[in-house]
């Protein structure tokens, strides 16, 4: 069954990894055996125990919101501050846009102790939107991009998958 939507990650893979993204994107998941991810999931049930977690619609999974602020949070277990995670971001207030919903994104990196104001900016919907179509371009494909043989694809879920 085709999706009818981009989901977050597919817009964060984009940005680190087209292989990871069109694997992901035909529901073949690795990410269940790997350890960073159940590291991330660790720090996500640990931290901002007192919010609102995970808001879920069509494929988006907004971390928790503030309503006093109009401010949604995605929580990042990473140690580097990726631009993958700031379109995430965009993303998903572009989706609440689209709804009639407008308010800003911070994204709470603890393990750095520091946060990432995000907020749509005029020209990052035309680049939302056509970003989505190079996903879906890539979606499309029968087989996968290439591997992209980077030093953080060691750590990737997918690596056997890539490299065997």
């Amino acid at each position: 069954m085709k999706k009818l939507y981009i989901t977050g990650n597919e817009i964060a893979y984009y940005f680190i990894c087209k292989r990871k993204l069109w694997f992901f994107s035909k529901d073949i998941t690795m990410e269940q055996n790997n350890q960073l991810v159940e590291l991330g999931k660790i720090i996500h049930e640990i931290t901002y125990k007192n919010k609102r977690k995970e808001i879920e619609f069509e494929g988006i999974k907004i971390d928790f919101f503030e309503k006093k602020n109009a401010l949604i949070h995605e929580v990042k277990k990473g140690k580097t501050m990726e631009k993958a995670h700031v379109w995430q971001m965009k993303y998903y207030l572009y989706r609440l846009k689209l709804l009639g919903i407008n308010c800003k994104g911070m994204i709470d990196y603890p393990l750095l102790r520091q946060r990432v104001t995000v907020i749509l900016e005029k020209g990052d919907i035309e680049k939302l939107e056509d970003l989505i179509n190079k996903i879906e371009k890539i979606k499309s494909l029968k087989i996968p991009p290439k591997v992209i043989d980077k030093m953080f694809c060691k750590k990737c879920s997918y690596y056997e998958l890539c490299y065997a």
